[in-house]
């Protein structure tokens, strides 16, 4: 493992630091005491997906919280977002890499969003990296058209979503406008949405609409490989988990959620009956509560 200090510290952890796995760079903030038991938080896309509020909580339950971001976003490897050279399982494998890397046995792994996605596959293909899993926002199938039983996006919501112009990249209050202009569309939080983005834009390395893309939209996970299918293997996760779905998400319908818990044993089902997309803060220690609950 190679550790390298990026310098001004990018949120209310540890210094921003990277951790060099599978040949990739991968951008990491840790909370809490090293030696403690590990959360590994991966980013949907970038590591802010997971808010503060949150990431605190969990240090403060006797946990040692690292919060990552996934290749071609933040701090991590930017490489070519528009045609990435790497796969949905290798995403997965980077996961367990570092869980190997940061803590000296199995890691709690949550993942939000794309993240999600990652996490379940994570589980499924390193069993033995990983000792509990939390599933936040997110679905069991790939980008795209989901199975005819899950619910889709809200299609007036994505219309009205992504139905305007984009923003000028290199425009930072443009970029921030652009965010808390979607997150009231979604049901978020306008003023929090605006404060992530433009620490996204400051940690994104340059204003090329691919990269700035894959920073604030996570566009590029809609071009990678996701196959083959995980959700038939989701009944095979044999360590605790917790799904945590917004009652009002627009993007993934908390009927993604529930098909997934339903799927894995034993798996607990929180449904935050005021959040759509993404954790408000007045939720997180509901949050920490239920994830520290899984051991």
């Amino acid at each position: 493992m190679e550790l390298d200090v990026l310098g001004p510290r990018c949120g209310y952890g540890e210094p921003m630091t990277t951790v060099n796995v599978n040949e990739v760079a991968l951008g990491v903030e840790s909370f809490g005491a090293a030696g403690a038991p590990l959360v590994l938080l991966a980013g949907g896309t970038t590591m802010l997906s997971w808010p503060d509020a949150l990431c605190e909580r969990l240090a403060a339950g006797g946990r040692h919280v690292v919060r990552y971001d996934l290749r071609d976003s933040g701090e991590s490897t930017t490489a070519d977002p528009e045609a990435p050279a790497y796969t949905l399982r290798d995403l997965a494998a980077d996961a367990a890499a570092l869980a190997g890397a940061l803590g000296d046995g199995p890691a709690h792994l949550a993942g939000i969003g794309v993240g999600g996605m990652v996490a379940q596959v994570a589980a499924l293909d390193h069993p033995g990296a990983f000792s509990a899993l939390t599933l936040a926002g997110t679905r069991a199938v790939a980008p795209g058209p989901p199975d005819d039983d899950l619910p889709d996006h809200d299609h007036a919501t994505m219309s009205r979503l992504f139905g305007g112009p984009m923003p000028d990249w290199a425009d930072r209050e443009a970029v921030a406008e652009f965010a808390a202009a979607g997150a009231e569309i979604l049901g978020d939080d306008p003023v929090a949405a605006r404060a992530v983005a433009a620490r996204i834009w400051d940690r994104t390395p340059g204003t090329a609409p691919p990269v700035q893309l894959a920073n604030q939209l996570g566009m590029v996970f809609s071009r990678l490989d996701c196959t083959p299918r995980w959700r038939e293997r989701l009944p095979r996760i044999a360590v605790p988990a917790l799904v945590v779905h917004g009652r009002r998400d627009p993007f993934f319908p908390v009927g993604n959620g529930e098909a997934i818990a339903r799927a894995i044993p034993g798996a607990r089902l929180l449904v935050l009956e005021e959040a759509a997309t993404a954790i408000p803060d007045a939720a997180a220690g509901e949050v920490a509560g239920a994830m520290l609950a899984l051991g």
